[in-house]
C-alpha cells in the first residue's frame, strides 16, 4: 500500500468528518470511496469499436436453432 497525503482546508475537513460520520465510516475509507468513483470510470464509450464493429457476420447461418442445438449439429447428438 502507498500513503498519499493532502491539505484541505477547515470546511473540506468538516464536511469529510461529517460525511464519514453520517455514513458510519472512517474519514481514510471515505477518501479511498472517492478516489475509487473518480478514478474508476463506470460508464461505456459508445464510440468503443467493440460496440461499432457488430454484427460480425453479414448473412445468417444454415441453421436458425444452432445456439440450441449445437451438440447435434458438433456431435450428432442431442443434448440429454
Amino acid at each position: 500500500m502507498r500513503v498519499v497525503q493532502t491539505e484541505v482546508s477547515d470546511t473540506e475537513h468538516a464536511l469529510l468528518t461529517e460525511y464519514a460520520r453520517a455514513h458510519k465510516t472512517t474519514i481514510k475509507e471515505a477518501v479511498r470511496q472517492a478516489i475509487r468513483r473518480l478514478a474508476i470510470r463506470d460508464e461505456v464509450d459508445s464510440k468503443d469499436p467493440i460496440f461499432v464493429a457488430f454484427p460480425v457476420a453479414r448473412k445468417k447461418g444454415r441453421h436458425s436453432d444452432a445456439s440450441e442445438r449445437v451438440d447435434f449439429y458438433l456431435y450428432g447428438w442431442e443434448k440429454a
